[in-house]
């Protein structure tokens, strides 16, 4: 493992304090970061408005090489594209890009695995392994805007969808998140990223209270107690008037649309029940609700469910007056889901 940092776990004002103490001006903060985030530099020696001097000393301190996938994937129509990384401690991280019409979304991991424990989930089913830190969430865009950059294109958005729960790791996602909104880099736009949780209540309130435009979905899957912690175990801690109240909240102090995410498993939680009663649960909030026909993995039996089924559970909806959508799936071809390469390179889908 290096003795060196990544240079990407620094944010702008740690950086330009540490620039400072070089002995360097100020505004050599502003240009390192330009290289690192809009440029996209990948060697401190193409840095060429910099002192070779300061070049040398960054080169000394920091790491800068970018990642190299150990294992990738392409989806039979070319549009979603999944890769490995193997982390300096060799855990295994996933992230994929998801090409849509004139969107090119990233779906990123902010831990390697997840403490969560949703049965139907590949990471949740793996157990978690350690928060990533800020500079791994990042790389991971990175990655792929150096790639779409090549092809004259560009990342657009970004969704902390991938392994893990962002908001369990709430300082580095956060900070993560500022640098990739950063309008002197990347330039994504707060709206362009969202967080994904599964409604750790005091994190979403947290979040709430700091005014963020960034968009927040919340994995609902059920409309009722009983359902929802059988699928999603950490929900015992925060039943669903609590999360409900977190999530009025949210929108009362932000403004913002909440999107729910709904995985329809076939004969459990698509039923016009569990419809019903998420209409009546959420017809008096902003929100739109995502409904995501199941990805299959080896330790979950649940299936999707029909397209009958779907269309019945999404008209129950419109009866109630609730936005919604059923999403595009991609990747299915090559088990696009969270944790799912991770689990075919290692074998199995335990914990190590």
């Amino acid at each position: 493992m290096s003795d060196k940092l990544n240079i990407y776990d620094l944010d702008y004002l740690t950086m330009q304090s540490y620039i400072l103490g070089l002995g360097q001006p100020a505004y050599r903060a502003d240009q390192l970061w330009q290289w690192l985030y809009f440029h996209l530099a990948t060697d401190f020696s193409a840095m060429s408005n910099l002192p070779t001097s300061f070049r040398n000393q960054l080169d000394s301190a920091f790491v800068i090489a970018p990642w190299s996938p150990a294992a990738e994937e392409f989806s039979n129509d070319g549009l979603t594209k999944k890769v490995l990384f193997k982390l300096e401690d060799d855990r295994l991280i996933e992230t994929v890009l998801m090409r849509y019409d004139k969107r090119r979304t990233i779906c990123i991991s902010t831990q390697a695995g997840c403490a969560m424990g949703c049965v139907f989930c590949a990471t949740g089913q793996m157990g978690f392994q350690r928060n990533l830190s800020v500079g791994e969430i990042v790389q991971q865009v990175l990655f792929f805007a150096r790639e779409l950059a090549a092809e004259g294109d560009r990342v657009t958005n970004v969704v902390m969808m991938g392994m893990g729960e962002p908001l369990h790791n709430y300082e580095h996602t956060i900070n993560a998140l500022d640098i990739l909104i950063d309008g002197k880099g990347l330039n994504l736009g707060a709206r362009k990223v969202t967080i994904s949780t599964v409604g750790l209540v005091p994190a979403m309130r947290r979040y709430a209270e700091e005014g963020r435009q960034t968009p927040l979905a919340v994995s609902l899957h059920a409309a009722t107690d009983r359902e929802r912690q059988r699928l999603i175990p950490v929900a015992k801690r925060w039943p669903l008037d609590e999360l409900i109240a977190a999530c009025h909240y949210y929108v009362a102090r932000t403004g913002r649309r909440l999107t729910f995410e709904w995985a329809l498993i076939n004969g459990e939680n698509d039923t016009q029940d569990q419809a019903r009663l998420l209409g009546q649960l959420v017809k008096d909030l902003l929100c739109h609700v995502n409904l995501i026909p199941l990805n299959p993995t080896a330790d979950y039996g649940g299936l999707p469910p029909s397209r009958e089924r779907v269309t019945a559970f999404q008209a129950e909806l419109n009866r109630h007056g609730v936005s919604n959508t059923v999403r595009v799936r991609r990747g299915i071809d090559i088990q696009a889901g969270c944790g799912q390469l991770r689990d075919r390179i290692i074998g199995t889908n335990r914990k190590p």
